[in-house]
């Protein structure tokens, strides 16, 4: 018996108390799991989404709309960014300062070309404050998911309290499924076996998160 036999058996026997015809659909899942964990604030929330943000290793900014130009110029300055991607979408308010050539995002860039790009500036879908997450989904101010995973810099902008949820349920209830979605918790990292820890393996090596207060 090969080993694909031994899986299709398993299954059959899995499936051999249900009804033929039944589909997933038509049996109720009880959702009684707890949705957040405690009440908060929306000040509160943001100021967890921060905590934790800062607890992977992400470098958080607090910033007013008037001053948010003036601060993505300081941290491209900062890391010393000549090239900068920018998705179409962007807040061009955002970039009203900032000095380095701007790349802009193609479908026909390839990783060689996006290697070459210092940093890039997005905006996000949501934030998790319960687990210090942001999500991406490709909308005009995120750009396509490669964008964000291969400079070695990203300077990512939540829009606060708006943006930001208590837990992981709120947030599904906000995504589309069939959008192309990055979770980011903090800067990629990896460890090894001797659990030495290696940044920028998957992902920028550096996360910069600026809570824009609006």
């Amino acid at each position: 018996m090969s080993s694909r036999d031994v899986v299709l058996a398993r299954v059959r026997r899995a499936l051999a108390d249900v009804p033929r015809g039944e589909g997933p659909g038509d049996v109720p899942v009880p959702r009684d799991y707890l949705r957040t964990h405690g009440s908060r604030t929306a000040e509160e929330r943001v100021a967890l989404l921060a905590e934790n943000l800062a607890e992977y290793r992400a470098v958080v900014h607090h910033c007013a709309e008037d001053d948010v130009h003036m601060l993505v110029m300081r941290l491209l300055n900062e890391h010393g960014t000549q090239h900068v991607l920018v998705p179409p979408g962007l807040d061009s308010w955002w970039m009203a300062a900032a000095d380095p050539t701007r790349i802009h995002d193609r479908a026909a860039s390839t990783a060689r070309e996006l290697d070459t790009v210092d940093s890039v500036v997005t905006g996000c879908a949501v934030a998790i404050a319960e687990t210090g997450t942001i999500v991406l989904d490709g909308s005009p101010d995120q750009g396509r998911r490669r964008i964000s995973l291969i400079p070695d810099h990203h300077i990512c902008v939540v829009r606060v309290p708006d943006q930001v949820v208590d837990s992981v349920p709120q947030a599904l209830e906000r995504l589309d499924p069939t959008r192309p979605l990055t979770w980011i918790s903090g800067p990629s990292a990896t460890s090894d076996i001797e659990l030495d820890r290696v940044e920028g393996v998957h992902g920028p090596r550096k996360l910069e998160v600026v809570l824009l207060s609006e």
